[in-house]
């Protein structure tokens, strides 16, 4: 199949030849046609598996088709959980319609809100924002949403998990009741099927893998470590085995940042990213570790969404997340467009209820790796006494044990007993004169 057999226009086929897209993924293969089908769509999708050009081309394609010379205004609005995927997302959009007569622009916290609301009045055809920033540019009437014909919820799962439903359903407030919707996430929750049910109308689903599952380019190793020692351990595995460059996932930004210089320490060119470090310093971090210029990044969850590195071969999950399903979105990060990726866990005994729920959300155990001087040691059992042999015949061929006299304990004796004593003595009777 080619993207021309999906009704991919000249324009655009001669950016993806450009871009060396020559074949399309199986995600694109599905959900290309779906859309200029006009459906609501319900995708399940891993990170990595080619989605945003899945729902990007169509939307340029169409959007491109019937543009109005001068006219621009909003008409598709691409929701996603952080600023580093919004980023992704805009990049992608600039990139394939980079021939188009079209204006995009992305919307997120840590820049100056009234450059973007420049940006905004000045004309754009797309808009890719964070849930937050979004309600506030409509606060200030600074962006109208009267016109979007498309609304894409990338990563929709994790825009819940993140906790902005009240944004979303601000948001669909604000939008016309007549729409395409897109909904894409890599696993299917609770929160995530309500909203499904309120926003999609007749939606056709698809699913490249099962939601919840891992793509089958990645390989999982779980090892067993006592929790202080997880630090020596990951400097020994990123070491030994040579991987060029490893991402880290842990939970807390604390603990990320002590990660990160336990590695440097141990002699690994290590950046960190988490919620304490400013935009730039997040931007700068990321872009060295993309040019091969530090070669391990330590990130907490939230920090790394959005983190395209096609190339990457070893993800290394410190701990397991709160929120299970995020640890397919971490391992998500490798074994990305067909090559083959490795991710690791490292699991100390006080993650065990943790990790009986994570491989339930996946279905299956994940391969375990001993290395005996980093695995927890097991609690001796206390031993019994050995019986002599005079101990165990005790009592055959009818001779009876001899049992052992018990001899009773003295009870303490009290003030009261004293005065039983005295009462008990007779008293003599005093003789007269």
């Amino acid at each position: 199949m080619t993207f021309q057999s999906l009704h991919i226009k000249p324009p655009l086929l001669q950016t993806l030849e450009t871009l060396e897209y020559l074949t399309p993924t199986i995600i694109q293969q599905k959900l290309i046609p779906e859309i200029f089908s006009g459906h609501d769509i319900l995708a399940g999708a891993q990170t990595g598996t080619g989605k945003t050009a899945g729902y990007a081309l169509p939307i340029l394609q169409d959007l491109a088709g019937k543009y109005e010379d001068g006219k621009h205004y909003p008409k598709a609005l691409i929701l996603a959980p952080t600023r580093e995927l919004v980023k992704q997302i805009k990049e992608s959009f600039c990139s394939y319609g980079q021939s188009l007569p079209l204006y995009t622009a992305g919307l997120y916290g840590g820049v100056k809100f009234e450059t973007q609301a420049r940006t905004l009045h000045l004309g754009v055809d797309i808009v890719i924002s964070t849930p937050g920033r979004l309600i506030e540019h409509l606060g200030a009437k600074t962006l109208s949403l009267d016109a979007v014909k498309f609304l894409v919820l990338d990563e929709a799962d994790t825009i819940l998990d993140m906790g902005f439903i009240r944004e979303v359903s601000q948001t669909l407030h604000a939008l016309p009741p007549k729409r395409q919707n897109i909904l894409i996430s890599a696993t299917l929750s609770t929160p995530l099927k309500r909203l499904a049910e309120k926003l999609l109308i007749k939606p056709k689903h698809i699913e490249v893998d099962a939601m919840g599952t891992v793509a089958q380019t990645v390989t999982q190793y779980l090892y067993p470590v006592e929790a202080d020692k997880k630090i020596e351990l990951l400097s020994y595995l990123i070491g030994s085995k040579n991987h060029p460059q490893a991402l880290v996932f842990v939970r807390k930004k604390v603990e990320a940042q002590n990660v990160a210089d336990g590695l440097s320490e141990a002699g690994l060119e290590t950046s960190v990213i988490h919620g304490d470090k400013t935009s730039g310093e997040r931007n700068r971090a990321i872009e060295k570790f993309k040019k091969g210029e530090i070669r391990v990044l330590v990130a907490t969850d939230i920090a790394a969404r959005g983190l395209d590195i096609p190339t990457l071969e070893a993800v290394f999950s410190f701990d397991i997340p709160h929120v299970l399903q995020d640890y397919i979105h971490r391992i998500g990060r490798t074994g990305r467009a067909g090559r083959a990726g490795e991710a690791f866990v490292l699991v100390s005994p006080l993650e065990s209820v943790a990790l009986k729920d994570l491989e339930r959300l996946l279905g299956k155990k994940i391969p375990r790796v001993v290395l005996e001087e980093y695995a927890p040691k097991t609690p001796e059992e206390p031993q019994k006494r050995k019986r002599s042999v005079s101990e165990k015949i005790a009592g055959a061929f009818g001779k009876k044990r001899e049992k052992t006299p018990t001899t009773t304990k003295k009870r303490k004796t009290t003030k009261r007993d004293g005065f039983k004593t005295l009462e008990s003595k007779p008293t003599k009777k005093k003789k007269g004169r």
